[in-house]
């Protein structure tokens, strides 16, 4: 086949290609630039040169060409801007989820021609043909399983996927990697929020934010326990970073127009719970699942729920959860299983 494959930089990426290519398909490795490092000089380096540096060396040594294509102000006006204004009301954004549905495998269609079948990337995850309709499944590693990051792709768009890597565990994709000698092969995988490369995330907000002092309330209390300077840097269940002694103390509330962070210590009623509203659905298969026998994640990650649906429309549904979850946070995603089969995504209401 003529593929398409999405080169990052990175030890999975580059096995993927390095598989492709002993299969004997055609084969162009392209790098999307998407950093915005570029905005943030001011803060050091740029991860992405490195990243480039490590595509190409890949592709010298698998013999591919390599092609760049520029993507920053399509990610800016999608998912940076997506998650600016979910930060803005408060809530909890996945911007990878994002990345995945509306760039890698959609306007990165748009940028290359149908002469290529495929487009594969280095996700843990397996995309299937029954016969009928194309699956996405979970990889056999659960721990590095990515489905999770893709429960927002359309049959369209999964119809193009490929997952070279899907088949494999982690430890197998390194072994891959020093077999085949890659330049990869020893690289840290990477971590955070794939547009800000080495940029914490709070020096992204307060870029774009400023910071606004407000107050810290003990919600058991009532009685202020210090100051904060933006509610916009928290999130309910985080328990690091408030700077207070007499912990743990845990955000169990945002009070966005009066920029009120409330924590409270080990009160499980408060933080825990074992049920949520979703809305905003994306069935892989175009149908609502059964009610019945489904798991849920509600971040990426091996833990899963037992749960149940009661649909109150076409696109929101109360989901129960057979234990409690301390982190349950409106705005981030929860992606719904049945056995290895990712039946699709909602977001938390």
């Amino acid at each position: 086949m003529k593929i398409a494959v999405l080169l990052s930089g990175g030890v999975d990426s580059s096995v993927a290609l390095r598989l492709l290519k002993n299969e004997g398909h055609q084969l162009t490795a392209f790098y999307l630039k998407i950093w915005l490092q570029d905005e943030f000089s001011f803060l050091g380096e740029c991860p992405w040169e490195e990243d480039l540096r490590y595509a190409r060396a890949a592709c010298e040594q698998i013999g591919i060409p390599l092609e760049i294509i520029p993507l920053q102000t399509e990610y800016w006006e999608t998912v940076v801007t997506y998650t600016i204004e979910e930060i803005k009301e408060g809530r909890t954004p996945n911007p990878d989820i994002f990345c995945n549905s509306l760039i890698k495998f959609g306007q990165f269609y748009d940028k290359i021609d149908d002469s290529y079948e495929k487009v594969a990337s280095g996700h843990y995850a397996k995309a299937e043909y029954d016969g009928k309709k194309y699956q996405l499944k979970m990889s056999p590693d659960p721990v590095k399983d990515q489905t999770y990051f893709l429960a927002y792709l359309t049959q369209q768009q999964l119809s193009r996927a490929l997952f070279p890597i899907g088949s494999f565990k982690k430890s197998e994709v390194r072994e891959f990697a020093h077999q085949f000698k890659l330049p990869t092969m020893d690289r840290r995988d990477s971590q955070g929020i794939c547009f800000l490369g080495q940029i914490k995330f709070n020096e992204f907000i307060k870029h774009h934010l400023g910071e606004i002092k407000g107050d810290i309330v003990n919600i058991d209390s009532g009685k202020k326990l210090g100051t904060h300077n933006g509610y916009y840097f928290y999130t309910i269940g985080q328990r690091s970073g408030l700077g207070l002694s007499g912990g743990p103390w845990y955000v169990v509330k945002k009070d966005v127009k009066e920029n009120i962070i409330y924590i409270s210590r080990e009160d499980h009623s408060l933080r825990e719970r074992d049920f949520f509203t979703a809305g905003k659905f994306n069935w892989i298969g175009e149908e609502k699942p059964s009610t019945e026998n489904l798991k849920v994640k509600i971040r990426h990650g091996a833990k899963m729920y037992n749960c149940r649906f009661i649909f109150s429309g076409d696109n929101e549904a109360e989901i129960k959860l057979d234990k409690q979850d301390q982190g349950i946070a409106p705005g981030q995603f929860a992606v719904f299983y049945h056995d290895d089969l990712c039946l699709g995504s909602g977001v938390i209401l």
